[in-house]
């Protein structure tokens, strides 16, 4: 990434974040990649349908660019939350098959229109639904960066994966029991700060 053209950069770390989301999933069973590991029931695969979903919607509906993509999760009457999750009907494949094609669909939007193209958001509040693309570009990288990092933490809790990327870990290069020395250090300063020693 060299120069200085905004609309490329944009695009870069919305493609890295993609990527990253997608990373979460490599190498888990279908259990897996489908385990509810919060009390609000976050899950890997969910994630990624529900980034798709976001892609499509933004890229899509807000420029007068639908996609035909059928997303039955958004159609009235829906059960909520149905973008959060894929049914046993819905494989995997289908799932990062769909995202895939939200990402084509948003790049060739992204490609087409000028980042001070408006668009109008229809699900937000009036008075902030005109938008442009550059404003939307923002958006869903920060939408795909926060659900990527939700993935880091679901996959960690899972078999213990972390970092960035396969290419890029960006965590200190350290052994198990290192990490496990740190985790009881900051522990006891949890407990020394909340008074529960």
């Amino acid at each position: 990434m060299t120069g200085s053209d905004p609309k490329a950069d944009l695009h870069h770390y919305l493609r890295t974040a993609r990527e990253a989301l997608l990373w979460k999933l490599d190498g888990l069973s279908e259990y897996d990649v489908r385990r509810p590991m919060t009390p609000t029931s976050t899950n890997l695969l969910g994630l990624v349908k529900h980034v798709a979903t976001v892609e499509f919607g933004y890229f899509g509906d807000v420029f007068c660019r639908p996609s035909g993509e059928p997303l039955p999760w958004l159609e009235e009457g829906a059960e909520p939350n149905a973008d959060m999750w894929a049914t046993p009907g819905e494989s995997r494949e289908q799932v990062i098959g769909l995202y895939h094609r939200a990402w084509a669909h948003a790049d060739a939007t992204i490609e087409a229109l000028a980042l001070d193209t408006i668009g109008r958001v229809p699900w937000w509040p009036p008075e902030r639904r005109e938008v442009t693309l550059h404003r939307v570009m923002t958006h869903v990288i920060a939408e795909t960066n926060r659900h990527a990092g939700h993935a880091d933490i679901v996959r960690e809790l899972i078999d213990g994966t972390a970092g960035l990327r396969a290419d890029s870990a960006n965590l200190p290069s350290v052994d198990e029991a290192w990490w496990e020395t740190y985790r009881i250090r900051l522990e006891q300063a949890a407990r020394e700060a909340g008074g529960t020693q």
